[in-house]
């Protein structure tokens, strides 16, 4: 596979999550940074996509029947889940083959969380049906949004799913390519950029998908793997084992806030299941306005803080 990136330089913006204390706040404020994008593929689903919307129940624990998720699961926790959107490297200037490590392509090397369960060589992930040929609808989460191309490459006949991911199983160039596709909003789990394109005319069984979201505004590069069988489908998945999801609204509730940093600063969501989700809001900041003004991100954060100043001073 060719690495594609030798392209016009990037520009790295940097915005620290809404949630960090205040001095990093004010150091957003003078930066005037921007949001940072966040997003998966949806049709056909990415591996995290479709293992947090069928294993995620109505209390908002992740709890997969399919075993690949439920292995998944087991080797990288839950923080992955509730961050399906966020398998990103933020240098990633979008680098592939000779960057992202043989074995780690589904889990984009693991950047931002650990995703490395989803690099598991199985046969049992959940999947997705298509036509050889067909021309097919493309979905892709706009959980933040940001200009940019998206490449699809397709594993090579003879690709074994029992065996790791590598660069030699995908073919050399992309099937597809699109600029700055339209997209219908953001900030949902139903939010998304879309389009048509062509599948691949001369495969057969199971195989792999493999998007690269190149942002063009930043260095930041998404990874993603969709399982799915050309054999005559038109976008039916299959989740072996069944299952447990809860609705969409379920899974929005409990999918992370973005962090909205540069990607090294990303913090734990270990304590989100226990956190109302009413603390958090759907909307990623998109400009330095969102941080003013009653309900913004500062105000909140400025009276949680002094509301604890508050607390030690009675002390």
């Amino acid at each position: 596979m060719k690495d594609r990136s030798q392209r016009r330089p990037l520009r790295k913006t940097a915005l620290l999550a809404a949630t960090a204390a205040l001095p990093a706040m004010a150091m957003v404020m003078m930066t005037g940074g921007s949001a940072a994008a966040h997003g998966a593929p949806m049709d056909p689903g990415s591996r995290t996509y479709l293992c947090y919307v069928h294993s995620i129940d109505h209390t908002g624990q992740i709890k997969p029947n399919n075993p690949a998720c439920a292995a998944a699961l087991a080797q990288g926790g839950a923080n992955a889940y509730y961050n399906w959107f966020a398998v990103l490297q933020s240098n990633g200037q979008g680098r592939t083959d000779g960057f992202i490590p043989d074995g780690q392509l589904c889990s984009g090397g693991s950047g931002a969380f650990d995703f490395s369960g989803f690099d598991l060589p199985r046969n049992d992930w959940p999947y997705t049906h298509v036509t050889a040929g067909d021309q097919y609808r493309f979905s892709y989460n706009v959980w933040a949004h940001h200009p940019g191309s998206f490449h699809m490459y397709v594993t090579k006949d003879g690709f074994d799913p029992s065996q790791p991911l590598t660069w030699n199983d995908m073919e050399d160039e992309p099937f597809a390519s699109v600029d700055d596709p339209p997209w219908t909003g953001v900030g949902s789990i139903n939010d998304e950029y879309y389009w048509t394109s062509t599948l691949p005319a001369d495969k057969t069984g199971r195989h792999v998908i493999y998007t690269v979201w190149e942002r063009s505004d930043s260095p930041e590069t998404f990874y993603s793997c969709s399982d799915v069988v050309f054999d005559g489908g038109n976008g039916e998945v299959t989740v072996p084992g069944g299952s447990t999801g809860a609705s969409a609204e379920v899974a929005e509730a409990h999918s992370a806030v973005p962090d909205l940093g540069d990607h090294d600063h990303h913090g734990s969501h270990a304590a989100h299941a226990s956190a109302s989700h009413a603390a958090h809001s759907a909307t990623p900041v998109n400009s330095t306005a969102d941080w003013f003004g009653p309900g913004s991100a500062l105000s909140e954060a400025g009276q949680a803080v002094g509301a604890l100043l508050g607390g030690w001073s009675g002390r």
